[in-house]
């Protein structure tokens, strides 16, 4: 199928759906449905593969073929969420990002998008950021927090969003408290002692806290001794 269009089309689209089933691993379905822990239909193709497909639709209008809103497998949700990022203007990306965060309801979903953040849009993305974390829908949430790992590096920002932290104490999603974990986790690995600071008067609940713990317990990137300072902090 040729992937570089201008204009894509319903029937294009449908197209489209039969030409991802030649990638389909059915075998693999099942194995792939319990990781992601989606209600989709899935195809589980690999990776590499749905990156080459979307490299192919990128060379053409690939607005027009996230107008279409394919949405009929896991998979889909995967090229929507590449072709997303790939979006430069962000008042544009984040109509698209905005709808595609209301449709996903799986991690991966979310993780699989990236956030083009840079002098001139980093306060858009962090308001962004804000207004999809008071969503009440778990992976709108969850993206919200992944925006913030883009801002590990800025002591402002930082010290904003370690306030707005604890405003998630009675948060009870798994997938929210465990990004929440991984930032933290990976907030100490750059700044350590900033990091420090807030787990010595954070207000999270004992889940995410515990597992921000682990995971820094489990990363090369941690000090022995600081590995075995941090269990001080472990609640029951």
């Amino acid at each position: 199928m040729n992937l570089i269009k201008e204009d894509w089309n319903k029937t294009d689209g449908k197209e489209f759906q039969n030409y991802l089933l030649n990638f389909a691993r059915p075998e693999k379905v099942e194995w792939t449905r319990k990781i992601l822990n989606t209600n989709m239909p899935l195809l589980a193709i690999l990776s590499p593969e749905l990156k080459r497909i979307t490299k192919e639709i990128l060379k053409g209008n690939f607005l027009s073929f996230l107008d279409l809103w394919l949405w009929d497998y896991y998979d889909n949700t995967a090229i929507n969420g590449i072709l997303i990022s790939k979006i430069k203007d962000f008042e544009i990306y984040k109509k698209y990002l905005t709808k595609f965060a209301n449709k996903v309801d799986n991690w991966a979903s979310c993780d699989i998008l990236t956030f083009n953040i840079n002098k001139e849009n980093e306060e858009k993305f962090f308001n962004l950021a804000l207004n999809f974390i008071r969503n009440k829908k778990t992976f709108v949430r969850r993206i919200g927090f992944d925006i913030f790992f883009k801002f590990i590096g800025s002591d402002i920002y930082l010290n904003k969003i370690f306030e707005i932290l604890n405003d998630f104490e009675s948060e009870k999603e798994y997938y929210v408290n465990m990004c929440i974990a991984w930032f933290i986790a990976e907030c100490f690995t750059k700044k350590r002692d900033k990091t420090l600071n807030f787990l010595q008067s954070n207000k999270l609940n004992a889940f995410t806290i515990n597992k921000a713990i682990q995971k820094c317990r489990d990363s090369f990137r941690v000090s022995e001794t600081d590995k075995e300072m941090l269990l001080r902090f472990k609640r029951n």
